[in-house]
């Protein structure tokens, strides 16, 4: 599929001209109303959603209907990266060095740090200066231009009781700060645009929307 990982692959694979590759996607291309980040919430239970759901629970989801909670997943180019809320947070530096201390060699965050850089065009030069972030990438990352008062008012709590300010990118995670997302001039940046847009002149490269494979 065309999804969040299937458009890198794609793009990744067909870096080489002596392959063909072909990308199938169950639902179709991005549009305006996909790019717009405030509509995150509205995409769930659309053409452009799974729209799956729970099993009904008994200890959770008391205030859902049925007692079943949404499970949105995208079905179309760029998968749940055009129906996600586009915060920009890496994983747990332990969790890598726990997967390759059980023997997934060469997972540990010092050998993964490299190709979050790579892949990263982060538009705010104190972070990049800070050696965790990198520009030339694929995928846009930058800081939201507006923060609500709230959000503010969290920072400060958080300080208040002794959690810093800091990225959560960076060497340490525990603190706070008003996070980074996957936007480009003001809209969504999924998978599609980041990693399959630069590819459309190449052609070993065939991209199949509507098309749901079954087996």
């Amino acid at each position: 599929g065309g999804g969040s990982s299937g458009a890198v692959i794609a793009s990744r694979l067909s870096e080489d001209p002596n392959v063909k590759v072909l990308l199938l996607e169950a639902g179709g291309p991005e549009n305006q109303i996909t790019d717009v980040p405030l509509v995150a919430a509205s995409l769930q239970q659309t053409p452009v959603d799974w729209a799956y759901q729970t099993e009904p629970q008994e200890a959770a989801c008391f205030g859902l209907k049925g007692r079943r909670s949404r499970w949105p997943r995208g079905r179309v180019l760029g998968g749940s990266s055009v129906l996600n809320y586009m915060l920009y947070v890496r994983g747990n530096k332990k969790d890598y060095d726990n997967w390759e201390r059980l023997g997934a060699k060469g997972w540990s965050w010092k050998n993964v740090l490299p190709y979050f850089l790579k892949s990263e065009d982060n538009r705010d030069p104190p972070l990049v200066e800070s050696g965790y972030h990198a520009t030339g990438g694929y995928l846009t990352v930058s800081t939201p231009p507006y923060a609500t008062p709230l959000a503010k008012n969290y920072i400060e709590a958080g300080l208040a009781i002794g959690y810093p300010n800091i990225d959560i990118n960076g060497p340490k995670q525990g603190g706070w700060m008003i996070p980074q997302g996957t936007i480009r001039r003001g809209a969504r940046c999924s998978t599609s645009k980041a990693f399959l847009a630069p590819t459309r002149g190449r052609k070993n490269l065939d991209i199949v929307v509507f098309a749901h494979a079954t087996k």
